[in-house]
């Protein structure tokens, strides 16, 4: 299956739209991997400036060598001005159930 990553974002209060046009302008140094799988990123329902960045990778050797890499440098870069904390979390999905198609 995948190799999933998800991180955990406070943003600074005011630059919300600012830091989410800067997601989409610098998200393709991590599309543009052939390890990744895709990405998403999603605002918290419950907490004000919360942001969950979510991106799935072939497997952790192919992720851990693109979280070293010139390009996600560069994109940790230009989203660091707008945070005012994070974590991260990894893990490896065991699963996956997807609807099937509807009538």
């Amino acid at each position: 299956m995948a190799f999933r990553v998800m991180l955990r974002l406070q943003i600074k209060p005011g630059v919300e739209d600012e830091f989410e046009r800067t997601w989409l302008r610098v998200g393709n140094a991590i599309t543009g991997n052939p390890a990744n799988l895709g990405q998403w990123l999603a605002r918290s329902a419950e907490e004000d400036g919360v942001y969950y960045i979510v991106s799935d990778w072939v497997d952790e050797p192919r992720f851990r060598e693109f979280e070293r890499s010139e390009p996600h440098v560069h994109h940790r870069a230009a989203l660091h001005p707008y945070r005012s904390g994070g974590s991260m979390v990894t893990m490896s999905v065991v699963h996956a159930m997807v609807p099937t198609a509807r009538a």
